[in-house]
């Protein structure tokens, strides 16, 4: 079987891939399993562009299989977005063999960075040879020769020479910077129920390796009328915030920069919200591993202005206050599952007893073949509501969730298990009746 390069790079932008090498690679070619002709790959993705059909469409000359434990190579895919707005892929290849320690086993990273103005049909195919290539170079050193030939570009096309520059090689009149503007409008009506919602937004960013900008402005307002038996409901809400961030790299490790938000919120009782904070970040891992895993800690404290709609429990109606927060924020993706928690405690410093202390998690685990175990929830001892006001919400604005109530705990939980048997593979695709469980 041919693969091609042709289809794949015959496109106006051409994209990077770029190969990072495990010192830990295994260098001798190995003979594949007996009776074995392809290979076994476990594919493990979360995010955008998981788009596991279209590449075994695509890379029919392996064995795609459902289950980790019974695959020869799992390969894990990851994004982070780009300063351009584009996302970098990293795709980690991962040789699974049975009495073989990990560190001693195959290890393989190729990076794969989409422009922000691609096409999802452009991505993936960007992302199916970057992944087609990832295979073909284990297979090879693993002893599966002959599954794949890379047919090259004619040169003097020059399409096989266009890559992605830096912003050192080129003369940018934009000095980096990127734009995006937004608008939308939804309208859902029924004979006794309408909303309509307009919102736009608009964002300025610039990102380097030492400096990160980001200037983001949005604003909606949403209509609501309802017929209700003791008469009609109309209910009009206007909002809007402006969040500017600005972020420099000191060391590998750690992180400074300053961040703030103004803003209306009738739901949380403001008629203006100002908050103005410098932020101070630690990185336990490089940053460069964020995609696998990451363990950050991020300090913030600045004052916050409010200026209230209704006089406040408190019986304010414009106040000044300082605020610090502590934020602990950990991910991790490897070939057992993935697993995160975030840990946040905030107070206000004129009373210490106005906190809010928050966790939440995930986990998907594997626990034996077929079987795994997945949860996620949060909760959260609240007891910084200085913005309720004293009136509290009417009836309908309860009902309706249109304003934030009194509470001293908010909490939610979610946990499942999956059991799946039968054939472990699943390389035949059938794009009939696709929209069929819509019905």
């Amino acid at each position: 079987m041919v693969f091609g390069l042709t289809p794949l790079w015959a496109q106006d932008a051409p994209r990077t891939i770029t190969r990072e090498a495990s010192e830990d690679l295994v260098e001798e070619p190995r003979a594949p399993p007996t009776g074995r002709t392809r290979p076994n790959v476990f594919f493990d993705c979360s995010g955008p562009n998981c788009d596991s059909q279209y590449y075994r469409t695509e890379i029919n000359w392996v064995s795609w299989v459902n289950d980790h434990e019974v695959a020869d190579v799992h390969v894990i895919m990851g994004s982070l977005s780009t300063g351009a707005g584009g996302r970098e892929y990293q795709l980690d290849f991962l040789g699974v063999e049975t009495g073989v320690e990990p560190e001693g086993g195959y290890e393989e990273q190729l990076l794969y960075q989409a422009l922000s103005t691609d096409t999802r049909r452009e991505t993936l195919d960007g992302l199916t040879f970057t992944l087609a290539l990832g295979l073909a170079e284990w297979a090879n050193t693993n002893g599966y020769r002959g599954l794949v030939t890379l047919q090259g570009t004619d040169p003097e096309l020059g399409v096989a020479a266009q890559r992605l520059v830096s912003a050192q090689e080129v003369s940018d009149p934009w000095d980096l910077w990127v734009f995006r503007v937004n608008g939308n409008l939804d309208r859902d009506g029924e004979e006794k129920v309408k909303t309509t919602r307009v919102s736009g937004g608009f964002n300025a960013s610039r990102v380097s390796p030492t400096w990160k900008a980001n200037f983001n402005i949005y604003g909606s307002q949403n209509r609501l009328f309802r017929e209700l038996s003791t008469g009609e409901f109309n209910d009009i809400r206007t909002e809007w915030t402006f969040r500017p961030l600005i972020a420099y790299s000191v060391a590998d490790h750690w992180s400074v920069g300053m961040t703030s938000r103004v803003g209306r919120s009738p739901r949380f009782n403001r008629d203006l919200r100002v908050d103005v904070s410098p932020v101070l970040e630690y990185s336990f891992f490089p940053y460069e591993e964020a995609t696998r895993r990451s363990l950050t800690a991020m300090y913030t404290i600045g004052p916050r202005y409010s200026e209230y709609i209704e006089p406040t429990v408190y019986s304010e109606t414009e106040e000044l206050r300082y605020r610090q927060q502590l934020e602990v924020d950990f991910s991790s993706r490897q070939q057992w599952g993935d697993a995160g928690f975030r840990l946040r405690v905030s107070h206000f410093l004129h009373d210490i007893h106005l906190n809010r202390r928050e966790l939440r998690g995930n986990i998907n685990y594997r626990l034996t073949r077929g079987i795994r175990i997945f949860a996620n929830g949060n909760i959260a001892w609240v007891s910084d509501q200085i913005y309720l006001p004293s009136a509290g919400p009417t009836d309908e604005e309860a009902l309706l969730n249109l304003e934030r109530q009194a509470t001293d705990r908010e909490s939610s939980i979610s946990v499942g298990l999956s059991l799946q048997f039968g054939s472990i593979y699943n390389n035949v695709v059938n794009n009939r009746f696709r929209g069929a469980g819509r019905f």
